[in-house]
């Protein structure tokens, strides 16, 4: 590019840094398309410094803290919707389907009859006349002749099936479905009966029941014809169980996902209190150790800066006798005028005994430490609120040998 175009360009990019209203004007959209696709925010509008910040970050620090402290509550979770699983259509065969025959059951046998020689033998002779009629092409005859044959002799499984195959002839599948339910009722090993039961499913595109039927029938007594129409059910069969199979799967991962997402939830939002406790417990902490205020401050360096406001009025119970009106002004030791000077000589009016060396506080490692512990702190600062305190921490190992200590320093002479 020539130098000349170059210097131009970083002149003009100079002023889009001082005043980014620039990029605002329509006829540079095309140059804050180009930032924008480079992943660049463009400035939008001027803070009261006449500085520019991107409306996406114009965020004030006041609304971070605020949306901080919801994400503790409340932990965000963008919720995946995702799209109801819809099932693909399925290729099938159905040549051989027929519409399904709505008609009134047939006459069934009444299993309870008891059934004598004599309607055996009926029953045999209504068979052969139905026989006789199938090989006419007089199929509704036929019918007729083995309802005949299995109301006098409910109990033979045969009769129903033969009677199943006629209604199959008749492309009734729905009854010949009866007939046959009928027959292995009777004898769960009728192989004739799971052969015609086998082709009325076939005929109502029950594909995978059929399957199986005829698959049953052919162990019980194969024949070319089962083999023939399984040939025309296995692969409908196949392609319904792979269908099945895939969505099951689908459903199952989407599933899988709705448990995760939700435990992902759970566990952000056991964490975020977790966070949100221990950021408490940490300002608690804090606060705590920043030493009492009006005293002690960093462990009372150099003496009790500020002095105890209000004394300990009354005294406290079992220790500090007396009492320390207008408590300790100023500090000690080397007090301020107001306070008792160098070591309390002498006595303070009201009681406090003299003698004591105020340097022997400060000095006591084990003092010192004590008073660095917040719990201790906690408990010497309630103690000073009100004495009558002091017998609720006197059951407490760490805090009433503390205040014990304190307490003979201050005992004076006996």
């Amino acid at each position: 590019m020539d130098a000349s175009r170059v210097t131009q360009l970083k002149q003009f990019i100079d002023q889009c840094k001082a005043d980014p209203s620039i990029l605002s004007d329509p006829s540079f959209s095309f140059f804050r398309d180009y930032i924008e696709g480079l992943g660049g925010k463009i400035p939008t509008s001027a803070n009261e410094d006449g500085s520019y910040k991107a409306k996406s970050h114009a965020v004030d620090e006041s609304d971070e803290d605020m949306d901080d402290l919801e994400d503790e509550v409340h932990p965000k979770h963008e919720e995946e919707e995702e799209p109801e699983i819809i099932e693909s259509d399925i290729e099938l065969d159905e040549t051989d389907v027929v519409k399904p025959d709505n008609e009134p059951p047939q006459k069934m046998g009444d299993p309870n009859t008891e059934v004598t020689e004599e309607n055996r033998d009926a029953s045999q002779e209504a068979k052969i006349q139905a026989m006789e009629a199938i090989s006419e092409g007089n199929l509704e005859e036929a019918i007729e002749h083995l309802t005949k044959a299995i109301l006098l002799n409910p109990t033979s499984a045969i009769m129903y099936a033969t009677r199943a195959t006629v209604f199959i002839k008749m492309k009734k599948p729905n009854a010949a479905v009866r007939d046959a339910n009928a027959a292995l009722e009777i004898n769960p090993d009728s192989a004739k009966g799971y052969k015609s039961r086998g082709m009325a499913r076939t005929m109502l595109g029950q594909w995978e029941e059929a399957a199986k039927d005829l698959h049953l029938a052919s162990k019980l007594d194969y024949d070319e014809e089962i083999s023939a129409v399984l040939k025309k059910v296995e692969p409908n069969a196949h392609k319904i169980e792979e269908h099945r199979r895939k969505y099951d799967r689908l459903r199952k991962e989407r599933e899988d996902r709705k448990i995760e997402r939700e435990r992902q939830r759970r566990r952000a939002e056991a964490k975020a209190a977790y966070e949100k406790a221990k950021k408490k417990e940490q300002s608690s902490s804090s606060r705590r150790s920043g030493g009492m205020p009006g005293g002690f401050p960093g462990g009372m360096p150099g003496g009790f800066p500020g002095g105890m406001p209000g004394g300990f009025p009354g005294g406290m119970p079992g220790g500090f006798p007396g009492s320390m009106p207008g408590g300790m002004p100023e500090g000690f030791p080397g007090s301020t005028p107001g306070g008792t000077p160098e070591g309390f000589p002498g006595s303070t009016p009201g009681g406090m005994p003299g003698n004591v060396d105020y340097s022997k506080i400060l000095n006591d490692p084990e003092l010192m430490a004590a008073f660095n512990d917040p719990e201790v702190m906690a408990a010497f600062q309630d103690v000073m609120k009100n004495p009558a305190n002091l017998a609720k921490h006197q059951a407490n190992p760490k805090v009433a040998p503390i205040i014990a200590k304190m307490m003979s320093k201050f005992a004076g002479p006996k």
